[in-house]
């Protein structure tokens, strides 16, 4: 089986290294993928595929039966959409949507899983159990097509036993994969704060309320919270990212609004620093004489990689490549909506490799600059079909 996947991998690599082409040069924002979802479902129909469309808008959903097909099912997960990023890369594949550019390699992950799924149909006489195919949107907008996938039904008929998902990196050498058992990848909120008073004359600030002054302070004091009430060992960072209000030298405002994100690896402290957030900005603003509004807009939760599922799925890799070809991975305060799968069910998320330092394709991702060794589209294609055929055989 390892043999034919890499036989198959390494013969469809072309065609795919142009379907991921095809992918990146038409981008499409989170939640409006329409033509990519209609080119997904194009190649499943000619790969001979079944699928669902219109899961969350522009998912689709694909099925490849075995010869058992109730016996145990594998979930194989790919976002689809892109960034509101304008493409710099002087390539004949560059983004032809101006403004928007696959600068996160969901074009990569798309390639790779449609790949999966043609190779594993071609060998699905040969293989027990299912294997679910997830195509989701919005992954890079709030509230996350995963959350909205499976609230229509994407995790159930049937229930995935354990699900995979990948994500290009492009610090690591192209062909290679990375591995991190537990908590992976962190929760982000997003936080809104108005602080509002009365203005008037910068030289007269005694007849104000010092708006600028008051959000200043919070800016300052909302980082005491992490750094003297969290667990040391569970990282979590607390980011003010913009400070908007004023508009001269010699006015002080009415009104000042604060954004940020908030992001933790433990859940529990998570919405313990919300409440502290809260309390911490509402007292120093009426103690300031202002008032206030706040908003944390709950986004994804803290990514888990299953201990079991993800020892398996490293074996797997390392049978595959050689261990010479998987490493460890770090802990990431980024955030990812598979989070979602992986708080329902068993889930290994893993990296990529898509760097390649003596082609100079270093550029990390959200850059508009952003471009992948096309070489890690055959590692990947192949490493997802062979670790879902080892997992239905389980």
């Amino acid at each position: 089986m390892k043999n034919r996947i890499k036989e198959l991998a390494k013969a469809y690599a072309p065609d795919f290294i142009k379907i991921r082409r095809h992918i990146h040069a038409n981008p499409e924002l989170s939640f409006q993928e329409y033509n990519t979802s209609a080119f997904i479902q194009e190649q499943l129909t000619a790969f001979g595929v079944p699928f669902t469309a219109g899961i969350a808008g522009t998912g689709v959903i694909a099925l490849i039966e075995g010869r058992n097909p109730s016996s145990r099912t594998i979930a194989l997960r790919a976002d689809i959409d892109a960034l509101p990023i304008t493409e710099a890369n002087d390539v004949p594949y560059k983004s032809t949507n101006s403004g928007v550019m696959h600068a996160c390699g969901h074009d990569v992950h798309t390639t790779c899983v449609l790949g999966a799924a043609k190779i594993l149909h071609e060998l699905k006489d040969e293989l027990e159990g299912t294997i679910k195919i997830l195509f989701q949107p919005g992954e890079e907008k709030h509230p996350g097509g995963a959350s909205i996938m499976i609230e229509e039904g994407a995790l159930d008929n049937p229930r995935p036993d354990a699900i995979l998902g990948m994500h290009v990196q492009p610090t690591m050498e192209a062909g290679k994969l990375g591995f991190r058992a537990g908590k992976y990848m962190a929760s982000a909120d997003e936080i809104y704060i108005t602080v509002k008073g009365k203005g008037g004359h910068a030289a007269l600030p005694q007849l104000t309320v010092d708006t600028i002054l008051v959000a200043s302070q919070l800016v300052v004091s909302l980082q005491q919270i992490i750094s003297r009430n969290n667990n040391p060992f569970s990282p979590s960072v607390l980011s003010i990212c913009a400070f908007n209000g004023g508009f001269t030298t010699n006015v002080i405002p009415s009104e000042v609004k604060l954004m940020g994100t908030f992001r933790a690896m433990d859940e529990t402290w998570r919405f313990r620093a919300h409440e502290l957030i809260r309390k911490q900005a509402v007292g120093i603003a009426e103690a300031m004489g202002a008032e206030i509004e706040i908003d944390i807009l709950v986004g994804y939760p803290t990514l888990y990689n299953n201990e079991e599922v993800t020892a398996h799925a490293r074996s797997y890799a390392e049978d595959y490549l050689g261990k010479q070809q998987v490493e460890d991975t770090e802990i990431r305060m980024g955030a990812e909506d598979f989070a979602f799968y992986s708080q329902i069910v068993p889930a290994c998320f893993f990296r990529l490799g898509t760097g390649n330092v003596a082609r100079g394709i270093t550029s990390g991702v959200h850059t508009p600059t952003f471009d992948v060794d096309e070489a890690a589209i055959e590692v990947g294609m192949g490493a997802m079909a062979y670790l879902a055929t080892q997992f239905v055989r389980q």
